[in-house]
C-alpha cells in the first residue's frame, strides 16, 4: 500500500508558489526571477529563472532546515527506507566526502576497496584518514574491476581491529553487487561503520527485480546519486543514513562545510518531485524497462562480435547476490574494435551517446525513462557497425592488467600538504607520490598520495602505456609530482601514518 503522503512535494509547491508570485525581489540572485530574457529563458522558459529563488522567508534553508526542506527530506527519507536523508546540490562527491569526514578523523584506519572514485581519494585528503586498501575481483578478459568478496572484507577488519568503518560500492559501474548484508553484519559485529557509494544504486530502493539497497542491507550512511540513476536533474543527489551509529549534528555540520551558502533551489526542487515519482512509478517503470532489456538481449546477442553482460557473468564470477540489469554492459571487442571506436561511432554516426567505453565493451544505462525506440536504434547501429567489421577470429589482442599494491609512506593528507617538486618519472622511483594516478580501464588508482613509487609500479605504468589505456593524473606528460624531501620539514615514520 503506497503511502498518500509521498504525494506531497512540500519544497517544490512552496518554490513554484513563490516564483508565481508578486513579490518584490531585492535580493540575489541578480536575474529578479527571469525579469530579463536571455536565450536560456528563451528555449527553457522563464519558469527555470521563477524557481531559481535564494532561501528567502518562507522557503527554508538547507544548511539549517526547519521546514519545507526538513518536511521535503524526511518524505524523502520514508522513501528510501532510512532514518534521515539530507538532499546534496553537490553531487553525490559532496556526500562521499562529507560522510567519510564526519565519521573517520584523521589517523584513523577505514577499510575499502581500492576500486573506488577518485572522490573518496579526495575525502581522505579532507579527512586525514589512513586507507586500507581491499583488492577487489579483476576481470582480465574484460579490463574491469567487479566487487570485493566477503572473505577479503572480513580479513581486512580481522586484520585491522582498530579500523573505524568500511567502505563499499553498490553497484559497481558495471552492475555488480558484493555480499553487502554479510559485509554489514561482520563490520558492525566488530564496532565499525558500514559507508556505501550508491551513485549507480538509487533504483535499488524501488524495484524488487534488483539487488539489495544499502538501506535494505543495514548500512549506516549511503550516497545516492538521484540524477544518475534516478529522475533528478544533475548533480543533485541524497545522503542517507538508518541507525544511531552516525553523529546526525557532526554530518550535518560536515555539509554545511561543504554546501554553497547559495544552493541550487531548482536542484531542490527535482530532489522531491523525482523522489515522488520514483517513489509512485518507479516499481511499473523499472519493471517494464528490464522487461525492455529482456526483450531485446537476445537480438543484441545474434549481432557478430556483439555479446552482453548479465547475471550469469556475475554469478561466474563468484557473486550470486544479483546483478543490476539495468546496466547494458555490451562486450565489443570480439568486433576487432575497441570499446572507444565503438563508443565514437555510435555518437558521431547514429548519434546515440552511451555513458562510457572501455577497452573491451561500451556501457549503456536503462532507466524508466528508456524507451523500446531507444534500444532499437542501438541495435540497428551495432548491426551496422558490425556488419562492416566483423570478421571471423578476429578480436582485439588480450590485454594482461597487472595490479600492485605500492606501499605506503604517510597519509594522503600529509602527502598532499607537503612541499612537493615535478620530475621525471623515469627518475621517480623510491620517491613518494603527491598525486593519484589511475589507468582507464579498470579505473582504479594505482598509485595516491603519499605512496611510495616502486619499479612494479613504473613498470605497470609502462605497459598501460604501451597498450593504449587512458591515463589520469595531474600531469600525464612523462612527468610526475613527488614530495620535495629536502625542504620538508615534518618527516613521519610509518608509526605516524
Amino acid at each position: 500500500m503506497k503511502d498518500k503522503k509521498q504525494q506531497l512535494t512540500p519544497f517544490f509547491t512552496k518554490l513554484k508558489e513563490y516564483g508565481e508570485s508578486d513579490v518584490v525581489p531585492f535580493d540575489v540572485p541578480g536575474h529578479k526571477l527571469g525579469r530579463l530574457p536571455n536565450d536560456l529563458s528563451a528555449f527553457a522558459g522563464k519558469g527555470i529563472y521563477q524557481l531559481d529563488a535564494n532561501a528567502p522567508r518562507g522557503l527554508d534553508t538547507l544548511s539549517k532546515p526547519t521546514g519545507i526542506i526538513k518536511e521535503a527530506q524526511a518524505l524523502c527519507a520514508e522513501a528510501f527506507n532510512a532514518d534521515r536523508a539530507y538532499f546534496l546540490t553537490s553531487g553525490t562527491t559532496g556526500g562521499i566526502i562529507a560522510m567519510i569526514m564526519a565519521t573517520v578523523r584523521a589517523k584513523e584506519k577505514i577499510i575499502l576497496p581500492r576500486n573506488v572514485h577518485k572522490s573518496v581519494i579526495n575525502a581522505l585528503i579532507f579527512s586525514g584518514a589512513i586507507p586500507v586498501f581491499v583488492k577487489p575481483d579483476l576481470d582480465n578478459n574484460l579490463g574491469i574491476a567487479n566487487g570485493v568478496s566477503f572473505q577479503n572484507m572480513k580479513r581486512a577488519m580481522d586484520d585491522n581491529p582498530d579500523a573505524i568503518a568500511v567502505f563499499v560500492i553498490n553497484p559497481t559501474y558495471f552492475g555488480v553487487v558484493s555480499d553487502l548484508k554479510q559485509i554489514v553484519d561482520y563490520a558492525h559485529e566488530k564496532n565499525m561503520l558500514v559507508l556505501a557509494d550508491e551513485a549507480h544504486g538509487a533504483q535499488f530502493y524501488f524495484s524488487k527485480l534488483l539487488p539489495q539497497s544499502a538501506m535494505d542491507a543495514g548500512a549506516d550512511i549511503a550516497a545516492t546519486s538521484m540524477h544518475k540513476t534516478g529522475v533528478s536533474l544533475t548533480q543533485s543527489s541524497i545522503l542517507l543514513t538508518k541507525g544511531d551509529r552516525v553523529d546526525q549534528f557532526k554530518l550535518q555540520s560536515t555539509l554545511n562545510m561543504i554546501h554553497s551558502t547559495s544552493p541550487s533551489a531548482v536542484l531542490l526542487a527535482s530532489l522531491d518531485v523525482a523522489r515522488k515519482q520514483m517513489y509512485f512509478e518507479g516499481e511499473k517503470g523499472i519493471e517494464k524497462a528490464l522487461k525492455l532489456r529482456a526483450l531485446m538481449v537476445p537480438k543484441f546477442n545474434e549481432i557478430k562480435g556483439v555479446s552482453i553482460l548479465d547475471e550469469s557473468y556475475a554469478v561466474k564470477r563468484g557473486y550470486d547476490f544479483g546483478f543490476d540489469s539495468t546496466k547494458l554492459v555490451i562486450k565489443v571487442a570480439d568486433l576487432g574494435l575497441s570499446g572507444f571506436d565503438v563508443y565514437r561511432m555510435l555518437k558521431d554516426r547514429f548519434d546515440i551517446q552511451l555513458e562510457l567505453a572501455e577497452t573491451y565493451l561500451v556501457l549503456a544505462i536503462i532507466t524508466m525513462a528508456t524507451t523500446k525506440r531507444d534500444l532499437d536504434r542501438l541495435y540497428k547501429a551495432l548491426q551496422t557497425i558490425s556488419d562492416e567489421n566483423y570478421e571471423q577470429n578476429q578480436s582485439l589482442p588480450k590485454i594482461k592488467f597487472h595490479y600492485n599494491f605500492p606501499e605506503p609512506f604517510v597519509r594522503p593528507r600529509e602527502a598532499y600538504h607537503a612541499p612537493h617538486k615535478i620530475i621525471p618519472l623515469a627518475d621517480s622511483e623510491n620517491e613518494i607520490s603527491a598525486e593519484s594516478i589511475m589507468i582507464y580501464p579498470p579505473g582504479i588508482p594505482m598509485l595516491i598520495p603519499g605512496e611510495i613509487i616502486n619499479a612494479s609500479f613504473l613498470e605497470d605504468l609502462d605497459f598501460y602505456q604501451q597498450s593504449g589505456s587512458v591515463i589520469f593524473s595531474e600531469l600525464n606528460n612523462g612527468y610526475i609530482k613527488v614530495i620535495d624531501k629536502e625542504n620538508w620539514e615534518k618527516w613521519e615514520d610509518s608509526d605516524e601514518l
